[in-house]
């Protein structure tokens, strides 16, 4: 697989997870056109003509390479198409929405700290060691065992991570503070001036 058809191969699987299921008429004569946003809403195509058609084959060469893999259900119902993921496609998604992860740094920092604290049980210790990891990757600080900080709005990336691990609010709980001991340390960790 080319590494274009494996990045749009990507882009739909995770369209799809966020997205959902969706159904496209499949008789109708715009049913590329149809297809691609329902699947994809940031999904850019070269507007140039030249490069249209080309854009569109790696779309469809992607798209049916996942549905031979098995990674996509099709089903028509009558004159529709209904699309979504199979069980291992909705896998390989959330993979790859967690590969892909980064936490976004703002140009001005707020002065508050996002601190999030999980307690996750001893049967799922290799979920909890995976959540840890992927955590120091992201590049956020350990505070303590269980106890990471961020300088930045991360939210939607605990959510993610709740998601793909099937942890609940109760285990995984995020805190925003306005001060916190270690201070001068976090600042040093994250490069944060005193001003900034």
């Amino acid at each position: 697989m080319s590494v274009d058809t494996k990045n749009i191969s990507k882009k739909i699987l995770k369209g799809i997870l966020v997205g959902g299921a969706f159904a496209v008429a499949s008789t109708s004569p715009i049913f590329a056109r149809k297809l691609i946003p329902a699947l994809i809403k940031d999904f850019e195509f070269e507007q140039k003509r030249k490069r249209k058609r080309e854009e569109l084959d790696r779309f469809y060469n992607s798209f049916y390479y996942l549905r031979k893999k098995g990674l996509l259900k099709m089903e028509y119902r009558g004159k529709q198409l209904y699309v979504s993921l199979s069980d291992e496609g909705k896998l390989l998604a959330k993979k790859y929405s967690i590969d892909e992860l980064k936490i976004k740094k703002p140009k001005h920092w707020d002065k508050k700290w996002r601190i999030l604290i999980f307690d996750i049980e001893e049967r799922y210790r290799s979920k909890r060691e995976m959540l840890r990891g992927k955590l120091k990757e992201l590049g956020l600080y350990q505070l303590q065992k269980s106890v990471w900080v961020c300088p930045y709005q991360f939210q939607e990336e605990v959510e993610i991570l709740r998601n793909f691990f099937g942890f609940n609010g109760e285990e995984m709980t995020m805190i925003i503070a306005s001060e916190i001991e270690k201070e001068r340390e976090l600042k040093n960790f994250f490069n944060l001036k005193n001003n900034n």
